[in-house]
């Protein structure tokens, strides 16, 4: 997870919060992440991440060829505060690996 600028809640000085909201505006919303699919005969991998939340949408991208044949048989069975759960079938091939996006 990369590090982005937080503002505190007692408000910030006017440098701070432009750099803030300049970087939000080009796409640095600090809510992207990589996760590895490794070959073996689990049916669930574990996402943790602490920006995850109970309502939270998370959407992947495959980065491999591997990964590309998971698009279609992968979802979320459920999420938590700082962690999710990826169903998917089984990985018989090298190590399927994705992006992923957190909204909310």
């Amino acid at each position: 997870m990369s590090q982005y600028r937080v503002l505190p809640y007692s408000g910030a000085e006017p440098r701070q919060i432009s750099e803030v909201v300049n970087n939000a505006m080009a796409g640095k919303i600090n809510n992207t992440g990589s996760i590895n699919l490794t070959a073996s005969s689990a049916t669930q991998t574990h996402l943790d991440d602490a920006r995850i939340g109970p309502d939270s949408v998370i959407s992947f991208m495959p980065t491999n060829t591997a990964s590309a044949s998971f698009v279609g048989d992968m979802f979320i069975s459920s999420r938590n505060i700082g962690s999710a759960v990826i169903s998917h079938s089984i990985n018989t091939q090298a190590s399927a690996t994705f992006s992923f996006t957190i909204i909310g």
